[in-house]
């Protein structure tokens, strides 16, 4: 255990009042065995600073998680948060991003939208945008390329947001059927919809989604990006608001 070896050089040259710290090569196999002991011994009878150390370390994966998300955002803004393949549901010239990443046949979504449609209405500063993600299965890939194809139909979002809730509200496994369903019932034109679903921008939005996704770290659903922040899972509507005023002022409540 290399870490534990460095910990031992440093104790013990410490010890002996060496100017420098040695290196762990420098101690002989006796003197390395002998060191290490006592740091067992110690750790053994302080478990509690193990405790202190695995706090640290999940702080500062935590802080480097936080920077490379930020990264990420900062270098796909543009098509995080103004794409013509998202659809924008909320208030286009809101001071907050809110941008969520969706599988129709996710259980968590549909918990996450209604979450979602609280913030909307308490919350008219609130940009929200959706992109399809489909990564749980063939259906929910045929349920997301219809999606597509109903934004194309639709681009003040209002029809697809009807579509988008008889969907992924309703019970059963969603696949081209289910959607198509709902997309009649939202009213949209199931003819134009047919003919859209053969262009290739319905897997331009798809892969676009996808790379913007891995680029983030995103594996599951629901994800979203709140201003600079990911946040993975279904984490309820509290968090999502207190991450709402963390990016709106830097703090959960404005």
């Amino acid at each position: 255990m290399p870490s534990l070896r460095l910990l031992a050089a440093a104790l013990f040259a410490l010890a002996i009042g060496a100017p420098q710290v040695a290196s762990a090569q420098q101690f002989s196999d006796d003197q390395r065995g002998q060191i290490e002991s006592i740091i067992k011994t110690y750790l053994l009878s302080h478990p509690e600073v193990l405790e202190e150390v695995s706090a640290e370390l999940s702080k500062r994966q935590a802080a480097a998680e936080a920077e490379k998300h930020q990264s990420a955002i900062k270098d796909n803004a543009a098509t995080i948060f103004d794409s013509p393949r998202g659809v924008m549901i909320g208030n286009k010239d809101g001071d907050v991003s809110f941008v969520e990443f969706f599988d129709y046949n996710c259980g968590y979504c549909k918990r996450a939208m209604t979450d979602m449609i609280e913030l909307m209405k308490a919350d008219p500063k609130l940009k929200v945008v959706l992109k399809e993600f489909p990564v749980l299965g063939p259906g929910s890939i045929e349920a997301a390329q219809v999606a597509v194809a109903v934004r194309m139909q639709d681009p003040t979002g209002k029809k697809y947001l009807d579509f988008h809730q008889k969907l992924l509200g309703g019970k059963g496994q969603a696949d081209k059927a289910r959607a198509m369903a709902a997309a009649k019932d939202a009213g949209l034109d199931i003819a134009k919809l047919e003919k859209d679903l053969a262009s290739p921008e319905v897997r331009a939005t798809l892969e676009e989604n996808f790379k913007l996704a891995e680029a983030m770290g995103m594996n599951g659903t629901p994800s979203y990006v709140i201003g600079k922040q990911v946040v993975v899972g279904a984490v309820g509507l509290e968090t999502l608001r207190e991450k709402v005023g963390i990016a709106r002022c830097g703090k959960a409540t404005c």
